[in-house]
């Protein structure tokens, strides 16, 4: 049995009341026969999409070490490459940017232990997620987790051309777990980690990764 996120009940009532409203439309309208008919079943397998894509599957991390840095997202990685950092770490670090598609789960996850040291929800633009300017012109969150060792990750929560919401659960002072959910991105978008330059990088551009159980980096 699929288990519908929290973040997608509201849509999936909005979308099946839209859905009902419009098929009644058209028979009142245009009556029942097959083009009617072919409209209805099309309504219905986009309501079955709409639930897939609020699907909350579940997730174990119990298999990872405690310097393992796990992917927050399911999707492909998009870039790997070295940046200067400036909103927050203020130094070069190793980039990482996981695209998820609509087919993708949107939740993201926490991809290691330790305190949310800093947030910010930046509005912006909605560029293409996978352009490599929607990191720092898209709407986005960001997020800095700072390890026990005093390791800092910087997560970045991106929209995309057709993801128009990004939540995200974390809070300054609080604890981040390893496995549990950071937030939900709505259809389609990017999540990007910014790493120490001394982290061993486990994944190469073109790899499909999936959230709490891809080992994308090693500190």
């Amino acid at each position: 049995m699929i288990t519908i996120h929290k973040e997608g009940k509201r849509s999936i009532v909005v979308a099946a009341i839209s859905f009902a409203i419009f098929a009644l439309v058209l028979f009142w309208i245009f009556g029942i026969n097959i083009y009617t008919a072919v409209l209805c079943v099309a309504l219905l397998v986009l309501l079955c999409f709409v639930f897939y894509f609020f699907r909350d599957p579940h997730r174990d991390t119990a298999f990872s070490e405690s310097n393992d840095i796990l992917s927050s997202a399911d999707g492909k990685v998009v870039i790997i490459k070295e940046v200067e950092e400036d909103e927050y770490l203020k130094c070069k670090t190793l980039q990482v940017s996981v695209f998820m598609s609509v087919f993708n789960v949107h939740i993201n996850y926490y991809p290691t232990d330790g305190k949310v040291i800093y947030f910010k929800d930046h509005p912006g633009d909605y560029l293409v997620a996978w352009h490599p300017k929607s990191s720092f012109k898209n709407e986005r969150t960001s997020v800095v987790i700072q390890k026990e060792s005093g390791e800092k990750i910087l997560v970045r929560q991106i929209a995309g051309y057709v993801a128009r919401r990004i939540v995200c659960y974390a809070k300054e002072g609080t604890q981040a777990v390893k496995g549990e959910q950071l937030g939900f991105i709505k259809f389609g978008s990017r999540v990007d980690f910014f790493l120490p330059l001394n982290s061993q990088i486990l994944v190469k551009k073109g790899d499909k990764v999936k959230a709490c159980q891809t080992v994308i980096a090693r500190l």
